[in-house]
């Protein structure tokens, strides 16, 4: 309700009404149809009538106006005069029924009922009332002067800021730059130092790899060389089985001339080609001296297994881990089933690069080319993170220049702020242009019910309205949003259109002299109210002489 709308009531309740003579139930703003000494035409133009059929308890109008004052017409309406209060209008049904419903008794002049005339006090309480909210509004119009005010000063800092902030942007870039060149300069030398470094030791672990190769074949040519002639024959290779090339079980000769390079028997010499043949796969006979594991015979495993489910009642057997066993089987590939890779070269291989040892540590020279190329890359860091941090200063001032705070930026001391309302379960937390959560008040992960969308009122009063929207998936629900109106009545216009498929959740900004969350609900599922005070809705209260002047 506007602060001349509360105005307005005050001077009607204010003042005694003026009795103008007129037939009973007529309005003051239709006198002038109900004149005795004319005929009457009903008020909807549908035929005329002598005036003394008004009010004669016959209707002869079809919109009731020859009725005003009986209840002879059953759309007729009875306007109370209520001098003292605020004038009414009850359906013409209600006349003569023996319940008071005019605060001036004028609906019950027939009837017996005994009414009393409570216009008076009825009406020094609205003026009490009335006048309370016109001292709130007129006060809190003060303090919205104010927040302009400081409104104003405060955007003039921000832009003189932003200008700062802008400036120490372009010395920042090329103090980036200048370090990013040292960093880069730095930088290739180290790489250069440490690729040589690097190489070195691989051509290191190249020479320890061919000594031991070397060795290995060497112990391996004396072990095959059974008869010690000096020659390592197919024959000799056939008794190391793990050497067949197609590991069907069954070694051939022509397998161990293929793998002498189509001989039948070697010496050291030629041995060292037909090493890289087999090396991959040859298995000392030191290491097969050692007891290997025996696995246990099928028959017996499955012995075993059949025990050990008898411990256990079938009915505590988890199912889905069979159901997964059985899922693992099918989807694993039966060529990796059937094929192993020997473990005597697993060991192997990974025997040799333990044995490789660490990389050495860098030379003096070295390490003080990365100690240098290090000091310029975290100055370059901490250079780069200044700009960022420059950058996001910058987005976020130009941000708020930018930013919508009402015609005299009245709400722009919302900005950067949250408010807090406690109820029995959950407590909200209302971020102007940022956005509304809920969080369980007895611990619990928080819940956005809406980011900041848009002012969204009517157009001749666009920010009555704010809209946060996107808010989190709602259960068997659209995603939230949530809609802030703000106005001086009890009235809250909210949308809710399931076709949007976002949550609504109302604000009604309430005119006021503190800023405050005062209630919040859900009408609907996954659609919220909320209630919010500030002064920056409260509208300029006319002067009761003006006002009076208007009347006039």
């Amino acid at each position: 309700m506007s602060c001349q709308c509360l105005l307005l009531l005050l001077l009607g309740v204010g003042v005694s009404a003026v009795e103008v003579q007129r037939p009973r139930g007529v309005p003051l703003s239709k006198r002038q149809f109900y004149e005795e000494d004319k005929p009457f035409t009903c008020l909807d133009g549908s035929r005329t009538i002598s005036f003394d059929r008004v009010n004669d308890d016959y209707c002869d109008c079809e919109d009731g106006s020859d009725e005003p004052g009986t209840a002879a017409c059953p759309n007729g309406s009875f306007h109370c005069t209520n001098a003292g209060f605020k004038p009414a209008f009850i359906p013409s049904s209600r006349i003569n029924d023996g319940i008071c419903d005019c605060c001036d008794t004028t609906d019950e002049y027939n009837s017996g009922a005994v009414c009393q005339n409570t216009c008076r006090e009825m009406g020094r309480k609205e003026r009490e009332s009335l006048q309370k909210m016109a001292e709130i509004a007129k006060e809190g119009f003060l303090l919205k002067q104010q927040l302009i005010h400081e409104a104003k000063k405060g955007l003039e800092e921000k832009q003189v800021k932003l200008s700062d902030v802008q400036n120490s942007k372009k010395d920042l870039e090329e103090k980036v730059e200048t370090l990013r060149s040292v960093k880069e300069t730095a930088e290739q030398p180290e790489k250069e130092a440490k690729d040589r470094h690097l190489k070195a030791w691989e051509d290191q672990k190249a020479v320890i790899h061919m000594e031991k190769n070397k060795a290995r074949m060497a112990e391996a040519f004396l072990e095959l060389d059974d008869d010690a002639d000096g020659f390592v024959s197919a024959a000799e290779l056939q008794s190391h089985s793990e050497l067949d090339p197609d590991s069907d079980g069954l070694f051939t000769d022509a397998e161990a001339q293929e793998l002498l390079g189509g001989m039948d028997k070697v010496d050291t010499v030629a041995f060292e080609a037909a090493w890289n043949n087999v090396k991959d796969k040859y298995m000392s006979e030191s290491n097969v001296d050692s007891p290997s594991p025996v696995e246990t015979p099928p028959e017996e495993r499955e012995s075993i297994s059949e025990n050990d489910s008898e411990q256990y009642p079938e009915d505590d057997i988890p199912e889905d881990d069979d159901e997964d066993d059985e899922d693992d089987d099918e989807e694993e590939d039966p060529d990796d089933r059937d094929y192993k890779v020997p473990p005597t070269a697993q060991t192997n291989v990974k025997k040799e690069d333990e044995d490789d040892g660490t990389m050495p540590p860098y030379d003096e020279d070295t390490q003080a080319l990365i100690d240098a190329a290090q000091k310029a890359r975290d100055q370059f860091d901490v250079a780069e993170r200044a700009l960022q941090e420059v950058e996001d200063q910058i987005k976020n001032l130009e941000k708020e220049i930018s930013s919508d705070f009402g015609p005299n930026s009245e709400f722009a001391y919302l900005y950067s702020q949250c408010y807090e309302l406690t109820t029995g379960e959950y407590v909200y937390r209302f971020c102007p242009f940022n956005k509304v959560s809920q969080k369980p008040k007895y611990g619990g992960s928080e819940t956005n019910l809406g980011t900041w969308g848009k002012w969204a009122g009517p157009d001749n009063d666009i920010y009555s309205l704010m809209k946060y929207e996107h808010g989190t998936g709602c259960w068997q629900g659209p995603n939230r949003s949530t809609t802030v109106s703000h106005c001086f009545s009890n009235f809250y216009n909210y949308n809710m259109s399931r076709l949007r498929l976002f949550f609504v959740v109302q604000v009604k900004l309430t005119c006021g002299k503190e800023t405050v969350v005062t209630s919040t609900s859900e009408p609907s599922r996954c659609e919220y109210l909320m209630e919010f005070i500030t002064p920056a809705v409260c509208q300029e209260p006319p002067s009761l002489d003006s006002l009076r002047h208007t009347e006039l």
